[in-house]
């Protein structure tokens, strides 16, 4: 796939024209204290993984609704003081698999926290663990359109309290640091990741990779690649609702999130990404509302972004931060 978007110029001066809710931060304020009514009952059970550099717990917490939601966290074997903390969220369609499929963050001598997303975990990797017990209105198959007839009763709103709540679990474990908590994650894990940036004011750090979930009215028109598509397919069904689905995602849109930012920022883009186009990737890197951010380009690459080239600048870039 030649290049399909702006050209590079443009992306780096691109704003967005999507349009945010005037109640959105009373609704998210809202959100999060409902959830924080319950105990956040964050439990770490050891898990023997037959693995001798890492010491990895079973971790489950109350995320949105009180609902039970799973993780791992691993440390370095034998660590002993307050770690650096990397929090991570997952893929489209995947779960937190098994332990041994993450073991980079832990090999560079921090604690790693990685959130399982609730319903998902079935299309690629080690599965999930995480069930989603609220129901929801006709969507199409998928995630996109769960609940989109209303901003609390969109998936999202579920997945980001979650992660809200990941954070905050994950910081309750004695060996790790909270001044020192960075949020990592790729395409709906990099949504999730500026998500959690807008919503937790005192992150070190935040790592999305070719982010999906921003620039909701852009990115449903620019491309016919799910998981954007999905809201597409629902509207040609749905005929007459397009306003009020665009409604619905304004409140979930990584842009308005980004203009909430609080802590540096490596971000990254693929020229060639159809899944989540470059115009919404640099839609909330240019809104991220911090000075000290930056942004790697894959001119010649599709979803997949830099890889395993930007897993290593984000450990370069992360010995600046933790």
């Amino acid at each position: 796939m030649a290049l399909f978007d702006l050209p590079l110029d443009e992306l780096r001066e691109y704003r967005s024209a999507a349009t945010e809710p005037d109640d959105f931060d009373a609704f998210w304020s809202e959100t999060l204290q409902e959830a924080r009514r319950h105990d956040l009952d964050a439990r770490f059970e050891p898990v023997d993984t037959g693995l001798t550099t890492v010491q990895v717990f079973d971790v489950t917490y109350a995320g949105f609704g009180g609902h039970p939601v799973k993780g791992w966290l691993t440390l370095p074997a034998g660590a002993e003081g307050p770690l650096p903390l990397v929090v991570e969220f997952i893929g489209y369609g995947g779960g937190r698999g098994l332990p041994h499929e993450h073991l980079l963050w832990a090999s560079s001598g921090r604690a790693h926290f990685v959130m399982d997303t609730r319903g998902q975990g079935c299309a690629w990797g080690g599965g999930g663990g995480t069930a989603d017990p609220v129901g929801g209105a006709p969507a199409y198959p998928g995630f996109m359109t769960r609940g989109i007839d209303a901003p609390e009763n969109y998936y999202y709103r579920r997945v980001y309290t979650d992660a809200v709540r990941a954070v905050e679990a994950a910081r309750s474990h004695p060996l790790t640091d909270p001044a020192r908590t960075v949020a990592v994650g790729s395409s709906q894990g990099g949504g999730i990741t500026i998500a959690v940036g807008g919503l937790v004011p005192d992150l070190a750090g935040i790592a999305p990779d070719v982010p999906f979930l921003c620039d909701f009215p852009r990115a449903a028109t620019i491309t016919d690649r799910h998981p954007y598509r999905e809201i597409g397919l629902y509207l040609k069904t749905h005929r007459g609702r397009t306003e009020d689905a665009l409604r619905t995602v304004s409140y979930f849109d990584g842009v308005h999130f980004a203009a909430r930012g609080r802590a540096p920022a490596l971000f990254s883009a693929a020229l060639e990404d159809q899944t989540c186009p470059p115009s919404t990737v640099f839609a909330a890197f240019n809104a991220w509302d911090h000075e000290d951010k930056s942004i790697e380009v894959y001119d010649f690459n599709d979803h997949e972004g830099g890889g395993p080239f930007q897993q290593a600048a984000k450990l370069r870039w992360m010995r600046s931060y933790i």
